[in-house]
Formats: structure tokens, C-alpha cells, sequence
């Protein structure tokens, strides 16, 4: 009697060791989890100082201080109405595949258990919204008022990429069809540079950037940027922070086998991402050497963000090699995407971030259908056995995103413009926002020549 009873004490107290053990792997694998996505999102929050710098080196000394509190605010601001509305668009429940219709203010206001997948997710994603929010301002840089900068940030981070974000990572129509944007060329950076384009169309040119001449030609000024180790500092921190970005977009640190959804896909992410932003600076630099027979510092720094974005689509999805090809083309193209916009379409974008985000995010999505080549995920590109299936689901996201991002914010800066009014007035634009918007110098002290 005695032997059964020890006998069933040890099977009772082994299956409860076995189950302590299976429950605590859980509860490890899951704090791991949450401890990488905190980390991520941390990485991703220092790009809006990145942002920053990138975007006040490369403009005007007079507008330092102005470009400094878009970048701060339009982070604040966007927090606010991503928690209230935005979320709620991008990963409610999802309403024929279009627009989440839950989780606003109240779903992310409960303090139970059960609201544990909104904590754990909702720092990491907040931080995208406000890069694509971000993106605007250097583009409508030294002549956009800044009440009216703060409207179209809100309407951005509630509206506008919440609700494309839904189709392609809120599990939404393009996300049933197998489109694939592993962490946001199309889904961030397209979104940030069609809004930023149609911005700049509608505010206008700087004053005295084209000017027409008696003969009827149009000359283009140069406007230098004031402080380039900014700008250089600014890309680094990018840099830096772009392994947040691209790296805790697998969601998950644990090993699984969850394909490009499982902690080993990290280390692949980190290299794929190292050598496309390299041969991106690389493939920039030695181009503008060649074109404008000097190596030119800001289009060198832009090819490097422009690796940057091109790799972020299909990091998870393509080999070392495919990645420094995707940078390598990514840096060719931001200047020509530059110069295209500059001088063919006269749209004026101080820092070039229409070119950054929207001509590379575009190519870095379509890279997906050419180099994917991620069968266990669903992925396969072109030159690895897919035929044009994935590269014509790509293209069917581009300019369904693109369609709803360029359509909805043209529409949303000409309602501000006629409402509230976009543009500062000639007088303030000469001044400089700092003094007359903010009543403030960057460099106070010091005597800022104006080349306008």
C-alpha cells in the first residue's frame, strides 16, 4: 500500500514539474518576446531624432528651430489620436477587408488581461506611425505654418496609414491576396512619401527657388543645407534605429518555426539590412561623383537612406547577395528620382524625401517579386521560380496604397488650404519660421545671412 502511495506521490508530483516547466517555457518565450519588441520600438523612437537632424542640417539655419518642434510634435500629437482612433482603423475588427470598426478609446482603456495584446503591441506600432507621419516635414520644409503642419500630422496618424496599414498588416484585402511588406516600404514609406509629394505640390516652391527669366526659361536655385555633420549624424542615428525597424518587425525573438515570423529571421534581417543601406551610400556617391563631378555629401547620405528603405519590404525574404543589388539600384535611383523632381516636375523638396521614401519604398516592394524567395512564408519572387504571381500581387499593392495615400492627402492639404490657410506669408518665409512663428533662434547669438 505504501509503494502505490509513493508511487502515485511521485507520478502526481512529476506531471506537475512537467506542467510548471511547459508553463513557465511559455511565460519566458513571451517576456522574451515583449522584451524584443520594447527594444525595437525604442530603436524605432530614435529615428525621430534622426529625422530631426537629417531634416534641419539640410535646410536653412533661420528654420532650425521650426523643423526641431515639427519633429518633436508631430510624435506627441500622433501618440494621442494613433491611441484613440488610429489603432482602432489599423488593427480593429476587420470590416470587409478594408477598415477595422473596434479598439477605439475604450478596447485600449481596459486594464484586464484580456487587453494584454494591445500593450504588448501598440509601443512598437505607434513609433511607425509617427515615421510616416514624420516624413512630410522635411518636404514642406521653410514655408508650411505650423498650426496647419500639426492638422495634416493628426489627420496622418489617424486616417491615412492606419487604414492602408489595415489592408496589408491589420489582416486586411491585400493581406488575403499575399501582399508582402515584411516591415513598411509601401505600408510607411510610400504612405509618408506620397503624402509628403502631394504636399509639396500644393504649398508651393520655396521663394526664389524657380525663377523664370526674360526669355522664358526657368532657373533653379540651390538652397545649401546649413549644417551637413547634422544631417550626417541625423542618417547614422536612421541607421541605427533601422535595425529596430526592419529587425523587431518578426515580432517574436523566440525560435519557432514560424518562417520570417520566428526569432531567426533577426540575424538575416540585420544583414540583409546592413549591406543594402551600405550599397546604397556606396552606389549614390560614386553616381553624383560621376554626374555632378564631385561626391556630393547629401545625395551620398539620401542613397544611404534610400538602401534603407528599398531593403525594408523584403529583408526577411532575400539573400545577402539580393539585398546589396536591391541597395546598389536603390542609391542609383534617389538621384535620379531627385533631379527628376526637382527640375522635371518643379516640386521643391528641401531634403529630398519624396525620393527617399516614395521612388524607394516603391522599388523596395517590388524587389519582393524579383528576389523573394521565402516558399515556406508564401514568398516567391521572380528570379527564383515564382513567375510574375508575387510581382503582380506587389504591384496591385503599390498603386492600390499609392492611390489611397496620394488621392486622400492631396485632398486633405487642399481643405487645409483653403480653410486655415498652408503657407506662410512672403514676409515670415524671408524672415525665417524660427522668429517669426516661434519667436526663437536656433542660434541665438550668432548672425544668420540669409541666401534669399
Amino acid at each position: 500500500m505504501r509503494k502505490k502511495m509513493f508511487m502515485l506521490a511521485v507520478l502526481f508530483l512529476g506531471a506537475g514539474v512537467f506542467l510548471f516547466a511547459e508553463e513557465s517555457a511559455e511565460t519566458l518565450a513571451f517576456s522574451l518576446d515583449m522584451v524584443w519588441l520594447f527594444i525595437g520600438a525604442i530603436l524605432v523612437f530614435i529615428m525621430q531624432a534622426g529625422f530631426a537632424l537629417v531634416e534641419t542640417g539640410l535646410t536653412r539655419a533661420k528654420n532650425a528651430t521650426n523643423i526641431t518642434m515639427k519633429n518633436v510634435m508631430d510624435f506627441c500629437f500622433g501618440a494621442i489620436v494613433y491611441w484613440a482612433i488610429g489603432w482602432g482603423f489599423m488593427y480593429g475588427d476587420d470590416a470587409a477587408g478594408l477598415i477595422g470598426v473596434s479598439q477605439f478609446f475604450n478596447g485600449p482603456m481596459a486594464v484586464d488581461m484580456e487587453a494584454g495584446a494591445f500593450y504588448k503591441s501598440w509601443f512598437f506600432q505607434v513609433v511607425f506611425a509617427a515615421t510616416a507621419a514624420t516624413i512630410v516635414s522635411g518636404a514642406m520644409a521653410e514655408r508650411t505654418q505650423f498650426k496647419s503642419y500639426l492638422i495634416y500630422t493628426c489627420f496622418i496618424s489617424a486616417f491615412i496609414y492606419p487604414i492602408s496599414g489595415h489592408w496589408v498588416w491589420g489582416g486586411g484585402w491585400l493581406a488575403e491576396l499575399g501582399f508582402h511588406d515584411f516591415a513598411g516600404s509601401t505600408v510607411v514609406h510610400s504612405v509618408g512619401g506620397w503624402a509628403a509629394l502631394m504636399g509639396a505640390a500644393v504649398v508651393g516652391p520655396r521663394l526664389g527657388k524657380y525663377i523664370k527669366g526674360a526669355d522664358g526659361r526657368i532657373s533653379i536655385k540651390a538652397f545649401p543645407g546649413h549644417n551637413i555633420p547634422y544631417a550626417a549624424l541625423g542618417v547614422l542615428l536612421l541607421f541605427f534605429g533601422w535595425f529596430g525597424f526592419n529587425g523587431a518587425s518578426t515580432g517574436v525573438a523566440t525560435v519557432g518555426e514560424g518562417g520570417i515570423w520566428s526569432g531567426l529571421a533577426i540575424a538575416r534581417v540585420a544583414v540583409t539590412t546592413c549591406l543594402a543601406a551600405s550599397a546604397g551610400a556606396i552606389a549614390a556617391l560614386i553616381f553624383s561623383w560621376r554626374w555632378f563631378k564631385k561626391p556630393d555629401a547629401s545625395m551620398t547620405l539620401n542613397g544611404l537612406l534610400a538602401g534603407l528603405v528599398g531593403i525594408t519590404a523584403p529583408c526577411a525574404v532575400v539573400s545577402p547577395g539580393a539585398s546589396i543589388i536591391i541597395g546598389l539600384i536603390a542609391g542609383v535611383l534617389v538621384v535620379l528620382s531627385v533631379e527628376f523632381i526637382d527640375k522635371v516636375l518643379k516640386i521643391d523638396d528641401p531634403v529630398g524625401a519624396s525620393s527617399v521614401h516614395l521612388s524607394c519604398g516603391i522599388w523596395g516592394t517590388l524587389a519582393v517579386g524579383i528576389w523573394g524567395n521565402a516558399p515556406e512564408s508564401g514568398v516567391t519572387g521572380l528570379l527564383h521560380g515564382g513567375g510574375f504571381t508575387q510581382l503582380g500581387i506587389q504591384i496591385v499593392g503599390i498603386l492600390a496604397v499609392g492611390a489611397w495615400a496620394a488621392i486622400i492627402s492631396l485632398v486633405l492639404f487642399l481643405i487645409i488650404k483653403a480653410i486655415t490657410g498652408l503657407r506662410v506669408n512672403p514676409k515670415t518665409e524671408l524672415v525665417g519660421l524660427d522668429l517669426s512663428e516661434h519667436k526663437a533662434e536656433a542660434y541665438a547669438g550668432f548672425q544668420i545671412f540669409s541666401n534669399t
